[in-house]
């Protein structure tokens, strides 16, 4: 996962790992607030939330309510999916 946000962050180098690897581990809690149970293999959906929560999240983006908007709406349909909720079950 670290190697994937630091590409499409456009890291080449390692100074950013601990920040990066606290970014993802707090994108992944703040999914599971929102009742998103994510799966032991990451999907592409999870993939794809998860990056943008660390893009909005590293440094000042000049994007930032773009990506705020965008994280908000992926997080919000994985949150309703079937597959990525545990809501139904007992």
């Amino acid at each position: 996962m670290l190697d994937q946000v630091k590409m499409a962050l456009r890291i080449k180098t390692n100074v950013y790992d601990s920040e990066l690897t606290y970014l993802i581990a707090a994108a992944k809690l703040d999914l599971g607030i929102a009742g998103v149970v994510l799966p032991e293999e990451l999907d592409e959906l999870v993939t794809r939330a998860i990056i943008t929560y660390c893009k909005l999240s590293f440094g000042i983006p000049e994007d930032y309510d773009r990506l705020k908007m965008s994280y908000d709406e992926q997080k919000a349909q994985l949150s309703t999916a079937t597959g990525y909720t545990n809501w139904g079950e007992a």
